[in-house]
């Protein structure tokens, strides 16, 4: 409410401010709060400072200005690192999604640090964890982390963008702290750091590896669960967001007093120097305030009803949250404030933190309008058309949790999508369970059946084998079946449709033949993935042999379950080497990542087919073979000489031509190389087969034997 003067002369405390940027706004003379809090009837901005005997001392301050639902006000000599918070009064009325309790610290939504962390041994009394009916007298400060000012100023020194097209585009996905925590050419203090990310040994190793982005687990805010807490475990993946503006503080090797946003903006810059771009994955579709019964830490206590979608009987708001996240709430992103928050955190990443991109955590969930899933839906629109984020790297998870949310191939341009149908199929073709080779071809060729219908491309197919969520890919060859007690739910959670072979023997063995087996599996679905058309996507170690001892869902495992074991002992180097060689290859020959669909009809009159698939007989494949199960070794024949797109300037590109052959039997397999008029002699570029080393020379007309379960790749010889 307005001030009401006691005499002339009188200077307010708590000086009007504005309400734009939302959050906390330092400048050298004062500081600007804003939170938006539609309901409320009172604000107070809540500052702390140390008692001195290792306590704290909380100051309040009213925020007596309103308009457009948010509260605001400027405070002098608040100085960067001051922690605050803001509480909210107002009516207490869950039926209705009110749920004001002026006892209950809240973490600005807008926070562009945040310090601290739940402490689940406080939460366990009932604190924060299990919201009574009533409100609660029990003051939460004790165990609700704290939102930090923060001085925003940055000497990026020229730093911008690479922008690489997607299809020179290859991504690795990584945790922050398990990239590094293991590192030992990492100094120690820097482990499991951002700065231990833009470390020289790290970006050295990715570009050396051939790796263009990192895409990296969330960094945003998070806490734990109260279920993980409980029994003494954290939430390593971090899919449990609270502060949207601000990294994570745990990852900072500077603290999380404010200094872990500078440490974070040195990270983008070290790899952009790099040449590595700079993925998000962002989880806007659930917060971690969970259901009703809850932490109530931040939006819940500002604007319940605003923020989660309901369950609705005859248009009556209920306390019943509407989820198709499995999280306990679904963000409303038709709210506008919501709405405003997401795109705000956003733009606040590309113009302030410089990252080249997001992955969108169960994307389904946002798309709706209502309870349906629309391609028209708000978000999708907003992002189109805004003049920053549409020109980012946009990806989608196209699933939630619910039946009618799985949208894979349904996204809109300019969106890309995580194709599991790739690695569904490219999984069950080299354990030998595909009926046919049609469906691996459709893959391979970029998965035209999900992306040609509306005019996007084969790039907007992220293509991956493995990911965080399930086996590594060493596991994927090594075991059966999920091996999860460790995660303390008895086996019950994670995935059974794995689609793994353990090749005879479930878990690690010595036995030399079964090993090589299984590294020559792993081999084959690197170079299958990294060759096919389509934006490769690694998994962070899965080039050097990385397990989790057959644990398919570590989102709990904070240890060296999860973190990247970098002894050269255990590594599997030779699936190192094989994916090095496959990712040069895609780098130095367009005629391995076209622009356009394959048209299965020559690029220049009289000249070859810009694909053809090839029968081990050496002729075409005919309609009648696609779909015959006994045949499954084949070949793909890719044409270079000239690619169907024009290079920059309209220039005619050459390339060199090849055929990958592919060999899943456990059968040798004899091949044809074909007489033709335009290739003459090819050499081996790329095998999994020891009997045919790269250099290996072929003519025209000669048979090739590929050993079980292998692939060849040749490259003409002009």
């Amino acid at each position: 409410m307005p001030v009401t003067w006691k005499h002339l002369g009188q200077t307010a405390k708590v000086w009007p401010g504005r309400n734009w940027p939302l959050g906390a706004t330092w400048s050298p003379e004062s500081t600007n709060f804003a939170v938006s809090a539609p309901a409320a009837t009172t604000v107070w901005v809540c500052l702390f400072a140390p008692d001195g005997v290792g306590g704290e001392v909380e100051t309040r301050h009213e925020l007596t200005e309103q308009s457009l639902g948010i509260w605001h006000g400027a405070l002098p000599d608040v100085a960067p690192g001051t922690r605050y918070g803001f509480r909210a009064d107002g009516p207490w009325d869950p039926e209705r999604g009110l749920r004001f309790n002026v006892n209950k610290l809240l973490v600005d939504p807008y926070a562009k640090a945040v310090s601290g962390t739940v402490d689940p041994t406080e939460a366990a009394f009932g604190y924060v964890f299990g919201e009574p009916e009533r409100r609660s007298e029990l003051d939460s400060a004790p165990v609700v982390p704290r939102s930090v000012v923060v001085d925003t100023s940055f000497d990026w020194e020229g730093d911008s963008p690479a922008h690489y097209r997607w299809r020179d585009t290859v991504i690795y996905e990584c945790h922050v702290k398990g990239m590094t925590a293991l590192h030992d050419r990492v100094p120690e203090h820097l482990r499991g750091t951002y700065a231990g990310l833009g470390h020289p040994a790290v970006t050295d190793y990715l570009r050396d590896l051939g790796v263009t982005a990192v895409e990296l687990l969330p960094v945003h805010q998070f806490v734990s669960e109260p279920g993980l807490t409980a029994r003494g475990s954290t939430n390593y993946w971090g899919y449990n967001s609270l502060g949207y503006f601000a990294p994570h503080g745990a990852y900072s090797s500077t603290g999380d007093g404010g200094d872990q946003v500078a440490e974070f903006k040195r990270m983008v810059k070290d790899l952009h120097r790099a040449g590595l771009e700079v993925i998000l994955d962002v989880v806007y579709n659930h917060t971690a305030e969970a259901g009703p019964l809850g932490p109530t830490l931040s939006f819940r206590g500002l604007d319940d009803l605003g923020y989660y979608r309901r369950v609705r009987s005859e248009d009556v708001p209920t306390d019943t949250y509407w989820d198709v996240t499995g999280c306990g709430n679904t963000v409303n992103s038709e709210n506008p404030n919501v709405l405003r928050l997401i795109l705000d955190s956003l733009r606040y990443w590309v113009t302030e933190m410089h990252v080249d991109g997001f992955r969108f955590d169960l994307m389904s969930a946002l798309t709706r309008s209502g309870y349906d899933v629309d391609m028209g839906s708000d978000l999708l629109v907003a992002i189109g058309q805004d003049p920053v984020l549409r020109h980012v790297k946009l990806i989608a998870e196209p699933w939630d949790a619910s039946m009618d949310g799985y949208l894979v191939g349904g996204m809109p341009a300019p969106w890309t999508e995580w194709n599991d149908q790739f690695r569904d199929i490219v999984r069950d073709f080299w354990r030998n369970q595909t009926w046919g080779v049609h469906s691996i071809a459709t893959r391979l060729a970029g998965s035209s059946d999900l992306y040609s219908d509306d005019g996007r491309t084969a790039y907007n197919s992220i293509n991956f084998v493995t990911a965080h969520d399930g086996f590594t890919l060493r596991d994927l060859v090594t075991y059966n079946g999920k091996h999860n007690l460790a995660n303390g739910e008895e086996n019950r959670d994670g995935t059974d449709n794995n689609r793994s072979w353990n090749h005879g023997v479930e878990g690690e063995t010595d036995d030399p033949a079964l090993l090589a087996l299984r590294r020559r599996q792993a081999a084959n679905l690197m170079a299958t993935l990294c060759l096919a058309n389509g934006v490769p996507m690694i998994t962070a170690g899965d080039e050097r042999g990385r397990t989790q001892r057959g644990n398919n869902n570590a989102y709990c495992q904070d240890n060296e379950t999860s973190w990247i074991d970098w002894r050269a002992d255990d590594a599997w180097l030779d699936v190192y080497e094989t994916t090095k060689r496959a990712l040069r290859l895609r780098k130095d020959h367009p005629a391995l990542r076209q622009r356009h669909w394959f048209e299965g009809r020559p690029t220049i009159v009289g000249g070859p087919k810009d694909m053809a698939w090839l029968h081990p007989s050496g002729r075409e494949m005919t309609p009648q073979d696609w779909h015959d199960p006994g045949i499954s070794s084949f070949g793909m024949f890719l044409s270079g000489g000239p690619l169907r797109s024009p290079g920059p300037r309209g220039e005619q590109q050459v390339d060199d031509s090849f055929v990958l052959w592919f060999n899943p039997g456990r059968a040798r397999q004899r091949v044809l190389l074909p007489e033709n008029d335009w290739v003459q002699k090819a050499e081996v570029v790329l095998s999994t087969d020891a009997e045919h080393p790269v250099g290996e020379v072929f003519n025209v007309g000669e048979h090739l034997v590929l050993g079980r379960r292998t692939m060849v790749v040749l490259r003409e010889l002009r």
